[in-house]
């Protein structure tokens, strides 16, 4: 069987159910897909957990994919979407953080004063509480306006506006804690 070399020719296997196709497809975007499932989940675990789920339901679907707009578009919708729904089935099992925790750091040092690494930045978004996390990622990374983040989580445009907000300061927060623990640490040896 001759190898497949473009896109198209994986869509149309993946339509035909060819599992070297799926597998194709699969490796050629697993990698970048984990990488916006890790945004949403709480952890590696649950981000491959979607991963799956996404790669799944891309491949049940393929045949609604007309051929317009991106194909990787087209996809990472459904990935974004698989989080979203992942995200309101575990909803009663995350822990909620009450709003007084929340407050705001008043240090002069801002997080823009140092550098961090993908890890850094990514475990401390996904310690963002659970809400807060999604509307961060759909509205910073995704570039979804509040609007249709409302719509998609099914919450108010002032929610979504609200728990951004709150994210950001909770974000800038630990991300500002996380160094200044690594220089105290470092002073100390």
């Amino acid at each position: 069987m001759p190898e497949m070399k473009d896109e198209k020719e994986i869509i149309d296997g993946c339509r035909k159910s060819n599992r070297r196709a799926q597998k194709m497809l699969y490796q050629s975007y697993a990698a970048k897909f984990l990488g916006i499932c890790l945004r949403y989940a709480k952890d590696r675990q649950e981000a491959e957990d979607v991963l799956q789920d996404g790669f799944v339901k891309i491949f049940k679907r393929i045949d609604q994919y007309s051929g317009a707009g991106s194909f990787e578009g087209w996809m990472k919708r459904i990935m974004v979407n698989t989080a979203i729904t992942n995200y309101r089935q575990n909803l009663k099992r995350y822990n909620q953080i009450p709003v007084e925790a929340l407050a705001e750091n008043d240090t002069e040092c801002t997080p823009e004063d140092f550098e961090y690494t993908y890890e850094e930045l990514l475990k401390v978004v996904q310690s963002l509480p659970p809400g807060y996390r999604m509307v961060f990622n759909l509205f910073a990374i995704e570039g979804y306006p509040h609007k249709e983040i409302g719509q998609m989580m099914g919450i108010d445009v002032t929610t979504s506006k609200s728990q951004y907000s709150r994210a950001r300061k909770i974000l800038q927060k630990k991300l500002l804690e996380l160094k200044l623990k690594d220089i105290t640490i470092t002073h100390n040896e």
